[in-house]
């Protein structure tokens, strides 16, 4: 008779999971165990369970089906909390498999107890504690089908000594539990209100985001018909932004000025399958119209005049034979016209400076692109690394774009990177790191050997926390408590047996890029780059105006005015000469 661990291999295996990402602990001894008799799963070691569920989201975000993570009792399934965030966030299918202490111990305050159903439940879909065998088969059955057709984390906390115990078939699924497909609209008369809406307006403007993913094509209809200029939030980059004449950048903290103009001069602002958490960056008088999968999410960010429920690709096609073509241009020329001199500054910065040190980081994401394979997937810590990501990396329709970017934490660019080349090892998958995200999980470069992941991580050097210290500058603060004493990463990376290359002058980057690019194996390029670069976001409140003089003020009485001076001399003096 099979355990309950034999059981739960072969539900996953039959549903199409390959691997299970984690850390080895004795309350998990009998699921990994039988991963390890059942040769159907590969165990995916890491050195912090955090990064298991990083690389289980990037897995279910790039492959779009069910990725496992798992962790031992107490401590280890706790790790996992901030990555199960994350993949929460980001609407991810991923199964937790949280280990837990002996059941007849919970509330004993037992050695390592903790109360996972508890823990987990803000960042599940699904959460559930198998107290018996004859329990498993549908509390994991119906964890699966949750994580699945809910796009979220589903954690099933498994007393370790239940993994062991012997188990009939009888109720374990004999069918793969995999997502079904529906086809999810609004009905006509809300379209006809819609469409009413926007052939009534003289500008309309389109915001999309993550949503748009497999709708590129209605997208471009729905533009070209509408003449309407074609905005993104950072989770749209990558599904929208290519072949796409209408694209006038990105909105938001991180975005372009011409993004912010073309949705401040709209009259009818288009929403699609985005949840743009920024109220300052919405029109303040237009009409807004907003389609979502999720009708609680309608409204929650700006006022709308008409909720759409349904997949932005089944609603758009039930539109587009309700629009009347357009011809009028003018708001369309005038934001693409501005969204043009937008990118020719932005990329005028991507240059080497006359060889100034330190490098540019703009110069670093420009060549990266440049360099980068078409099909790649890039990963970015959150802070300056998803700036210059956002700014300087095309997306191409084939390209991948992993981040942080709803739960906003830092040290995911790595964990990313090893979740996606372990779902696709042939394919070409470059980190963009942070100092400060890299050294959070240094021990992660070890996976990278250890799994033998050809992970090429590219560490924005800068010695600091450098984007918590642009939120100082904005608030007036002087910056405090944000400096970072890094070590030569590239010659750590060396000493672990990974590819590494020190770049300090900017002559150097590109062939460091390349040969690291090229490095048969895991390679780590640490560039040092300029520590004051200011990534200005496209629109300045009077409030971040007047932080930047108080900051210019309170540096100096502190006897700072070098680094005042350092940041005029980064920002203003060279844009001058230039």
């Amino acid at each position: 008779m099979s355990t309950v661990a034999d059981h739960l291999v072969s539900v996953l295996s039959r549903s199409g999971v390959r691997r299970v990402y984690g850390l080895p602990g004795d309350s998990l001894n009998g699921f990994t165990d039988a991963i390890r008799r059942s040769g159907e799963l590969s165990w995916e070691h890491v050195r912090h369970e955090e990064t298991a569920a990083f690389a289980a989201a990037a897995d279910a975000a790039l492959t779009g089906q069910l990725a496992v993570c798992a962790g031992s009792c107490g401590p280890g399934n706790l790790h996992l909390i901030n990555g199960l965030f994350d993949a929460q966030r980001s609407r991810v299918p991923v199964l937790a498999i949280a280990a837990h202490i002996p059941r007849t111990e919970i509330g004993s305050d037992y050695f390592q107890e903790t109360h996972p159903q508890d823990l987990f439940r803000e960042c599940s879909v699904y959460c559930e504690l198998v107290s018996t065998p004859e329990m498993a088969p549908r509390i994991i059955a119906m964890a699966m089908r949750a994580a699945i057709e809910d796009s979220g984390v589903a954690v099933v906390v498994i007393p370790g000594e239940i993994f062991n115990q012997r188990a009939e078939a009888t109720g374990w699924s004999t069918r793969p539990i995999t997502a079904s497909h529906s086809i999810v609209r609004p009905d006509d008369e809300a379209l006809r209100q819609a469409a009413g809406i926007l052939n009534e307006a003289n500008a309309v403007t389109i915001l999309g985001g993550a949503g748009v993913a497999g709708a590129h094509d209605a997208l471009i209809r729905a533009a070209a018909t509408l003449q309407a200029p074609v905005v993104h939030a950072l989770r749209g980059k990558e599904f929208i932004e290519y072949d796409n004449p209408f694209d006038v950048g990105m909105t938001g903290l991180l975005g372009f000025a011409s993004g912010y103009k073309a949705i401040k001069e709209a009259d009818v602002l288009l929403m699609l399958g985005t949840d743009f958490p920024y109220q300052q960056f919405y029109p303040e008088n237009a009409k807004v119209i907003q389609v979502d999968i999720r009708g609680r999410h309608i409204g929650r960010r700006t006022p709308v005049d008409v909720g759409l429920v349904g997949t932005v690709a089944d609603t758009l096609e039930a539109l587009q034979p309700m629009l009347r073509p357009k011809f009028d241009r003018q708001h369309l020329d005038r934001s693409l016209r501005h969204y043009r001199k937008t990118r020719q500054r932005l990329d005028e910065l991507a240059v080497n400076d006359r060889d100034r040190t330190p490098i540019r980081p703009e110069y670093v994401a420009g060549l990266i692109n440049r360099l980068a394979g078409e099909d790649a997937v890039f990963t970015c810590d959150v802070g300056s690394p998803v700036v210059w990501a956002a700014r300087y990396l095309t997306m191409n329709g084939r390209r991948r774009l992993i981040g942080s970017f709803n739960h906003g934490t830092m040290a995911n660019a790595l964990p990313h990177a090893i979740g996606a080349q372990t779902a696709y090892p042939g394919r070409q998958v470059v980190a963009l790191a942070g100092d400060g995200g890299l050294t959070m999980l240094f021990g992660e470069l070890i996976t990278l050997i250890q799994n033998r992941l050809p992970v090429k991580v590219v560490v924005f050097n800068n010695s600091s926390l450098n984007f918590v210290e642009l939120e100082m500058k904005a608030a007036g603060i002087v910056n405090f408590g944000t400096d970072l004493t890094n070590p030569d990463f590239a010659a750590v990376a060396q000493s672990m047996g990974i590819f590494g290359r020190r770049v300090e002058q900017p002559a150097d980057l590109e062939q460091a890029l390349t040969d690291a690019f090229a490095h048969d194996g895991p390679a780590l390029v640490d560039v040092v780059t300029a520590r004051q670069e200011l990534s200005i976001p496209p629109t300045i409140t009077a409030e971040q105006a007047k932080g930047f003089s108080l900051y210019a003020i309170r540096t100096i009485l502190a006897g700072r005015g070098d680094e005042l001076l350092d940041l005029i001399t980064t920002n203003v003096a060279r844009r001058i000469l230039d």
